[in-house]
């Protein structure tokens, strides 16, 4: 079971997701409302509870002339979907893996490659460890944002609804 989290480390973990880069403790402090020590030890509990995983630079493909980033939709069998996601990892060119809780086409895989061929071969190895691919689609952008549910929504207007207001 997973940590309870507080309003603090609702807003700490909000506040990273926008920009954790830049950001630094004493503007989260700021924006939650608690001292620039206690969010950099919140920081490091969330790291060490497994809650905060890592950070990873957001990279558009595009500009790194990759611009072919396909989506591959499988069907994996239900008792191997888990063993088989994890082997999928490690062929060149996969970015991301998804597993689907229920139903046929349960394993999404980001690939990015540099031509036709590299998709061909990512296919290729993908049909190989056993995985059925349902349909590919060639993506042109992916847009994300932090989880809402942390309430500091208003941020890009200057104010926040945050648990402190």
């Amino acid at each position: 079971m997973g940590r309870e989290l507080d309003e603090t480390d609702k807003g700490i973990l909000y506040m990273l997701q926008r920009e954790a880069r830049n950001t630094t403790a004493q503007e989260i402090s700021e924006t939650v409302g608690v001292s620039p020590s206690t969010v950099r030890n919140r920081i490091d509990q969330l790291e060490s509870d497994g809650v905060i995983l890592g950070y990873h630079p957001e990279i558009d493909y595009e500009a790194a002339n990759l611009s072919l980033r396909v989506l591959f939709v499988c069907t994996a069998p239900a008792v191997r979907r888990g063993e088989l996601t994890d082997k999928v990892m490690n062929v060149q060119g996969v970015i991301d893996v998804r597993e689907m809780m229920t139903g046929r086409r349960n394993v999404h895989i980001e690939i990015v490659a540099t031509d036709t061929t590299d998709i061909s071969r990512i296919s290729d190895a993908i049909h190989e460890l056993g995985l059925e691919v349902e349909s590919s689609e060639l993506m042109k952008r992916r847009q994300m944002q932090p989880f809402n549910h942390f309430q500091f929504t208003n941020l890009d207007e200057g104010t926040t609804d945050g648990p402190n207001e």
